[in-house]
């Protein structure tokens, strides 16, 4: 069964919690996020809900939003760090209570959209407050209403609306508004169902969330499929398993030019933090080791697809990451590149455009990595299997970590870190 990311409260049953790192007795629950692309397929933002434990009521989703803003304020804003997710936007769902509690001040507002409904945007006795917080630079989007406010000041305030993927007359209209002089509103879809909707609301130039439910067209069955850089990075990570002279690796290396370029500059980059700057394949290995490096070829094999989606990329990398985090302090430290890459191979398939089953008879995997990947069984399936329901939404997040023993709080803060990561870890990234 599926879950709609957009209702306000959730069921499940949440574990034991550190009080130090979680908001507020009473309020446990897990973070679920749903994200904003643009028409390349990039992501540009997030959309935050609280997924509280236990039955849901008018009372624990008032201190649902409280708990959610605590915990983004704690992982994202942190003192003297600043905002960690850059130009990306936050959209966040809000009660009406949410607007007049002091958590709320601990986001920047210039990253913020608040959503509401339109009936809360239109009440008169929330007016002063919610022109407050616009003047304060916090952005609103209007859900479930399509017609915007007549009264000026009331329109000012909305800077975002909710739109259906199939809403080109409501697209049309706020592109019609603008050009007459409106403040300017940004149509934002949501529960857009496959890709060809997707691609529907990129040629009118609207942005859209994907819940972790998107995926990729279905895959080629045949390992040929592989492009050449891929090829190059699966034969060097062969060379790492099977511990070849570093030598013989450098020789394999040099035939691509371009990917030593970006291996050492991805490498080099604040992702990686290196305290001296890499120059060479011999130097990554005499400061990183073999194992370490077979992890970062691994993240390059993810994003060596062309025609890959930017999308799918940052998916990848964010389990990848998320199941490293959750799995530090439970198992060795000699496991944490396997975690890293159990998690983002989960993938595989979809980056790569090709059936798991050929990428593993290209890429030779340990035991382990390849349970945790076909059948989320193994050493590392049960961290892969806690990130793809987080991912999903679909209710298993709190029976899944409460039997890792891990709390609510420990795996919030994992996947915002992941995504504060995820930030510079793309190869990609790391090039411009």
């Amino acid at each position: 069964m599926r879950f709609d990311f957009f209702r306000r409260a959730s069921e499940g049953a949440g574990a034991e919690t550190d009080a130090s790192t979680q908001p507020e007795a009473g309020c446990e629950g897990h973070l679920a996020y749903a994200m904003l692309l643009d028409a390349q397929r990039r992501v540009i933002g997030y959309r935050m809900a609280w997924r509280a434990a236990g039955a849901a009521s008018d009372a624990s989703g008032a201190a649902g939003v409280k708990a959610l803003m605590d915990t983004l304020a704690m992982h994202l804003n942190p003192g003297d760090e600043g905002w960690l997710l850059g130009s990306q936007l936050l959209f966040v769902d809000v009660t009406v209570d949410a607007l007049f509690q002091s958590e709320l001040q601990s986001l920047p507002p210039q990253q913020v959209v608040l959503c509401m409904r339109a009936d809360e945007l239109m009440d008169a006795d929330l007016r002063s407050i919610l022109l407050f917080l616009r003047e304060q630079g916090f952005g609103f989007m209007q859900c479930a209403g399509t017609v915007l406010p007549e009264d000026p000041e009331l329109r000012s305030i909305v800077t975002h609306l909710e739109v259906g993927a199939n809403d080109v007359d409501t697209v049309a209209r706020l592109r019609q508004d603008a050009q007459l002089g409106h403040p300017p509103v940004e149509p934002v879809a949501s529960r857009v169902e496959d890709w060809i909707e997707f691609d529907a609301c990129a040629s009118r130039r609207v942005n859209v969330f994907i819940d972790g439910a998107f995926r990729n067209p279905p895959v080629l069955e045949t390992e040929d499929a592989l492009q050449p850089e891929s090829l190059l990075i699966v034969q060097l990570m062969q060379m790492l398993q099977r511990n070849e002279d570093l030598r013989v690796i450098e020789a394999a290396l040099k035939h691509d030019a371009a990917l030593t370029y970006r291996l050492l500059r991805y490498i080099n980059s604040p992702a990686v933090g290196m305290a001296v700057e890499i120059h060479s394949l011999r130097h990554a290995v005499a400061m990183l080791g073999y194992s370490p490096l077979y992890r970062w070829l691994s993240l390059l094999l993810a994003t060596s697809n062309k025609a890959g989606s930017p999308y799918m990329m940052k998916k990848a990398i964010l389990r990848g990451r998320f199941v490293e985090l959750v799995g530090q302090g439970m198992l060795p430290a000699s496991e944490a590149d396997n975690l890293f890459v159990a998690g983002m191979f989960s993938l595989l398939d979809q980056l790569l455009g090709v059936s798991m089953e050929g990428v593993l008879r290209k890429v030779q995997l340990t035991e382990a990595v390849q349970q945790a990947i076909l059948s989320r069984g193994g050493l590392y399936g049960p961290f892969v299997a806690l990130a793809e329901s987080c991912e999903l939404d679909d209710g298993q997040a709190a029976r899944l970590s409460e039997a890792l023993f891990l709390s609510p709080a420990q795996v919030n803060a994992a996947q915002l870190s992941a995504l504060v990561w995820a930030q510079g870890a793309s190869p990609a990234a790391s090039e411009q």
